[in-house]
């Protein structure tokens, strides 16, 4: 697979064979390609935490938010839910300008999960607080984001942004998942040669 399939292929699933759990092994992988990024400054400030348990992929489970766009769908159902948790970290004693490293290392983690034949949805609608409490996570350390995985269960199609400009995802009545997506000539905005 090429970077631009991979890139193609790589999207936000939030529906999983529930029955077909991820390995620790695959949370290492994608642990390993997150390790191989750049980092501003060279901090590497990320820390993470990897769930393949049931228990504490539960209480993840109801720390995060799912779908801003889709205000009437509260997450996969029992039989659909992730099987793998990746909990992001920052570790405010190296830094607390993070914000590159975390998007370079989110791609690489979903990448590294895509090539795997995995597909997960990052999340930055967490409840911080209650999740820290859960999963015993303090100073230094602070949530950032979190990733969750599974082998999808749905469809995604990439679809152009409509001429009114919607850019909300949403779901078709067969469940498809539909994203519209601004063209590389969209986003291109001066070619110099």
């Amino acid at each position: 697979m090429n970077i631009e399939q991979l890139l193609t292929k790589t999207r936000s699933y939030r529906r999983f064979y529930q029955d077909k759990p991820v390995t620790s092994e695959q949370l290492a992988s994608c642990i390993r390609a997150a390790s191989l990024t750049p980092s501003g400054g060279n901090k590497m400030p990320l820390k993470y935490i990897t769930s393949t348990a049931a228990d504490i992929n539960a209480k993840i489970f109801d720390c995060v938010g799912w779908a801003a766009y889709l205000p009437d769908w509260n997450g996969p159902e029992e039989g659909e839910k992730p099987t793998g948790y990746i909990v992001m970290l920052r570790d405010t004693s190296i830094s607390k300008a993070t914000a590159t490293d975390e998007g370079i290392q989110a791609l690489a983690i979903m990448m590294s999960a895509t090539e795997q034949g995995l597909g997960g949805c990052i999340m930055g609608n967490i409840q911080r607080e209650k999740l820290a409490a859960a999963l015993g996570i303090s100073a230094p350390y602070e949530i950032a984001l979190v990733l969750a995985l599974g082998e999808p269960k749905e469809q995604v199609i990439m679809e152009r942004v409509p001429e009114d400009g919607n850019i909300k995802y949403w779901h078709d009545a067969q469940g498809t998942h539909h994203v519209p997506k601004r063209t590389a000539e969209e986003i291109l905005v001066k070619n110099y040669e």
